[in-house]
């Protein structure tokens, strides 16, 4: 099945890149009241929780054919969310935000080849691949040197090769969502989150013992994290791969950096830095350029 991209597909890929884009700060935030592993526990069971009663309320159903894929949708529960979540909790102790922001723009570069090879519709084209090092080239010049610059901690090394292992986990689940049989989108949301949950829990229990207690404060950021960029977030990466494809789902990845430097700069006030006139430019070029079939049957159909 060929990719369908509509004007909704770019306004849920632009909604994607503005809720995660301040993701990283909230999980800065929520840092500093629970450890990383009870952090990824509740916000992935807030999500749980939710995807539950809306996927009930709608009748529970999940496969919309006799075709299943059992298999798939372990991979995907445990690549997409829970697998990711524990490593991006535990390697932003020991790393920059900058340096967590580049890994995650590299989910877009990954997509690339595993589609090409494993999604019909998805060349990898040329064109396509200069579009995306383009746009990866904004992400570069916005975080700047100091994406790469050491924490000194002894543990940045495993911190680093954690968060690139989160971006692979991405990019294997979008591809693997893509070649699911048809199923109900509130469905393979839900499922995904309880599978997540089901994994990350117990983990949190052996790793890091008891729940802490927890403020107010990092509660209400918990149920923040859990609802937002989580449970409403899936659900639309859901619709967006499940129509769009991976390889469009993976422009978000080059907007959240974006995002996340503006928001820091908005909410905490932090300086904006002066790359990002150019670094807005390269990613933009670098979107136009992949996407420049998508946009011109958008834009310039009969």
């Amino acid at each position: 099945m060929e990719p369908q991209i509509t004007r909704a597909s770019w306004a849920m890929v632009a909604a994607l890149g503005f809720v995660w884009g301040g993701t990283f700060l909230v999980i800065e935030l929520g840092l500093q009241g629970i450890t990383p592993f009870w952090l990824a526990a509740a916000r992935i069971g807030f999500a749980a929780l939710l995807m539950s009663g809306v996927w009930a309320l709608r009748g529970g159903k999940l496969w919309l054919s006799e075709a299943r894929g059992w298999a798939p949708l372990m991979a995907i529960g445990l690549l997409s969310s829970a697998i990711p979540f524990m490593l991006l909790s535990w390697g932003q102790q020991y790393v920059t935000s900058g340096f967590a922001g580049v890994s995650m723009a590299a989910v877009a570069l990954i997509v690339l080849p595993l589609a090409h090879f494993l999604v019909p519709g998805e060349r990898l084209t040329l064109r396509r691949i200069c579009g995306f090092l383009i746009g990866f080239a904004g992400v570069v010049v916005l975080l700047g040197t100091q994406a790469f610059d050491s924490t000194g901690h002894g543990l940045e090394l495993a911190g680093r090769l954690t968060c690139l292992g989160a971006a692979c986990c991405y990019a294997l689940s979008s591809v693997l969502m893509r070649r699911l049989p048809p199923v109900d989108p509130v469905g393979l949301a839900t499922i995904l989150m309880l599978i997540g949950t089901g994994v990350v829990l117990p983990m949190a229990l052996s790793v890091e013992g008891a729940p802490p207690a927890v403020s107010a404060q990092t509660l209400g950021i918990l149920a923040f994290l859990g609802l937002v960029p989580t449970a409403a977030a899936n659900l639309i990466r859901v619709l967006v791969i499940r129509s769009a494809g991976p390889v469009f789902m993976s422009l978000t990845n080059y907007q959240v950096p974006v995002w996340s430097v503006t928001l820091g700069a908005i909410l905490l006030g932090e300086p904006l830095p002066p790359s990002l006139l150019w670094a807005l430019v390269l990613i933009l070029c670098g979107v136009a350029l992949s996407q420049y079939g998508a946009l011109k049957r958008l834009f310039f159909r009969a």
